[in-house]
C-alpha cells in the first residue's frame, strides 16, 4: 500500500493534484493500484488515497480485486500566518476489508473475508522544511481508535520525508513513510520509502517502494517487500 503526505505534494508547489499509481509487489507476486489526491484551502488541507490489490484468481487467472484500504486525512491550521505555523491538527479515518480463497466458489476451494477494522485517528502534525522545501519532513502523533480491535497502547507515531532532485540528479525523488502504532498487546510497524524519477513530463515517474513491516496484516515478525511501479500524475 501506498502512502503519501499532503505536505509533500504541498512543498513540490501543488495547490491541488491528484495521481495515479500502479505497483507490482514482487513479493507477493500481485499488482496493486492507489489514487491518491491533496487539495489545499485556506483552512489547511485534505489528503486522500485508496488502495487495491488485484490477486482474486480462478486458477491461475486473476478475475477481480480481493483488498482494498482508504485513509482521508484532514489538516486544519488557522494560524499559517504566526510563530506556529508548522503545527497543524489533524483529524484522520482508516479502514478496508479484504477476500481470501476463490471468489467463485468452486467445490473443494476455501472462500472468505476479513475487516480491516475502522480506525479514527486525532492529533498533532509538524512540518519541517529545508528553505527551497526541497527537503521535508512531517512529524505527527495522533491517538488512535480502532472499532472492535482494542490495543493497550492507542496511539501512532508518523514521520514523513520527501527529499527532491536526490544527490543533485533532477527529477529524481526519494519519499516515504514509518508509522508505528499498537494492536492488541503487541507493536507494529510499517514504512513504504518510494523512489521515482520524472522523465522531463510533468506527469509521468517511473520507480518503486519497497515495504518494510512488523507483525503488519497478520504476517508475524519482520517482513520485506518490493514493488516497482509507475505514478501517472494528473
Amino acid at each position: 500500500m501506498a502512502v503519501t503526505s499532503a505536505a509533500l505534494l504541498f512543498a513540490q508547489g501543488a495547490m491541488a493534484q491528484t495521481n495515479f499509481q500502479t505497483f507490482y509487489d514482487l513479493g507477493r507476486k500481485h499488482f496493486t493500484t492507489t489514487l491518491e489526491g491533496f487539495h489545499q484551502d485556506n483552512w489547511g488541507n485534505t489528503f486522500f488515497f485508496i488502495d487495491y490489490d488485484y490477486n482474486n484468481r480462478d486458477g491461475n487467472k486473476i478475475i477481480s480485486p480481493n483488498n482494498t484500504y482508504f485513509e482521508i486525512a484532514r489538516c486544519l491550521n488557522f494560524w499559517s500566518d504566526t510563530p506556529m505555523a508548522p503545527l497543524s491538527f489533524q483529524i484522520e479515518y482508516n479502514g478496508g476489508f479484504g477476500t481470501w480463497g476463490n471468489l467463485n466458489g468452486i467445490p473443494g476451494k476455501d472462500y472468505g473475508a476479513f475487516p480491516v477494522n475502522s480506525a479514527f485517528l486525532v492529533g498533532l502534525d509538524y512540518f519541517l522544511h529545508s528553505a527551497d522545501f526541497n527537503n521535508t519532513l512531517n512529524l505527527k502523533l495522533l491517538y488512535k481508535g480502532f472499532v472492535g480491535l482494542p490495543c493497550k497502547v492507542p496511539m501512532q507515531f508518523t514521520a514523513v520525508w520527501g527529499l527532491q532532485d536526490l544527490f543533485g540528479a533532477s527529477g529524481l525523488r526519494f519519499s516515504g513513510f514509518v508509522d508505528v502504532w499498537c494492536e492488541y498487546d503487541h507493536a507494529v510497524v510499517l514504512s513504504e520509502p518510494q523512489l521515482w524519477y520524472n522523465f522531463g513530463t510533468e506527469h509521468f515517474n517511473f520507480g518503486g517502494e519497497v515495504e518494510f513491516s512488523y507483525n503488519f496484516a497478520g504476517m508475524q515478525g519482520f517482513h520485506v517487500m518490493p514493488c516497482i511501479g509507475t505514478k501517472w500524475v494528473f
